[in-house]
């Protein structure tokens, strides 16, 4: 039984069906570069009652559909994630409009408050007030050392909101000098490839 409480169905609703694959021998993109696997909700659920709030923005971006990183909160590294690799920062704010809906990816501090602001996003996402593709969240560590309990327990409730989770570790360097590739840990080169293989499909 699936134990995540944001994918629950609504009461009378049936089953989700399985993901169709496609004929023998072939792979999608994601299997090309080893995309990770939707592993909470992979698109809005009936019935997710509101946010507390208070609601995240929404900037009109024109154009045809891209990537962006939607920092939750100030602080949460959407300019650092958008300078390192493929996709623009969202000044904060759900990126709408256009000639297709955008690809977003949440980012967010692994603190109590980047982890509420991640938590209403994703109640906005799932209440479908948000024409966008959530591509995933990135959780960004708030600091050096060990995850604390009750901040663990909580990201785990918020990673079964979204379709996919990524976690960044603590990257020292950057504290004394501007991010860059050769200082960016394998773990954010790796979720910047397949972020930008995700959007590509």
């Amino acid at each position: 039984m699936n134990d995540n409480p944001w994918l629950r169905p609504a009461p009378g609703a049936p089953e989700a069906m399985p993901p169709v694959s496609g004929p023998p021998g072939t792979q999608t993109v994601e299997e090309q570069v080893e995309v990770p696997v939707p592993t909470g909700a992979p698109a809005p659920q009936p019935f997710v009652p509101p946010g507390p709030g208070p609601a995240h923005r929404k900037l009109r971006r024109p154009g045809p559909a891209q990537l962006w990183w939607m920092g939750v909160h100030g602080g949460a590294g959407e300019s650092t994630l958008a300078g390192l690799g493929p996709g623009r920062a969202a000044e904060h704010a759900w990126p709408i409009g256009g000639s297709g809906p955008h690809c977003v990816v949440l980012v967010a501090r692994t603190h109590h408050p980047g982890l509420t602001r991640a938590r209403q996003a994703a109640i906005e996402w799932a209440r479908g007030e948000v024409d966008v593709r959530l591509v995933g969240l990135a959780l960004v560590a708030d600091a050096p050392g060990r995850f604390p309990k009750p901040l663990r327990d909580l990201a785990h409730h918020v990673a079964g909101a979204v379709p996919r989770l990524w976690r960044i570790p603590w990257v020292d360097p950057w504290r004394m000098e501007a991010p860059d590739s050769e200082t960016a840990p394998r773990a954010v080169t790796r979720m910047l490839a397949q972020a930008a293989a995700l959007t590509a499909t």
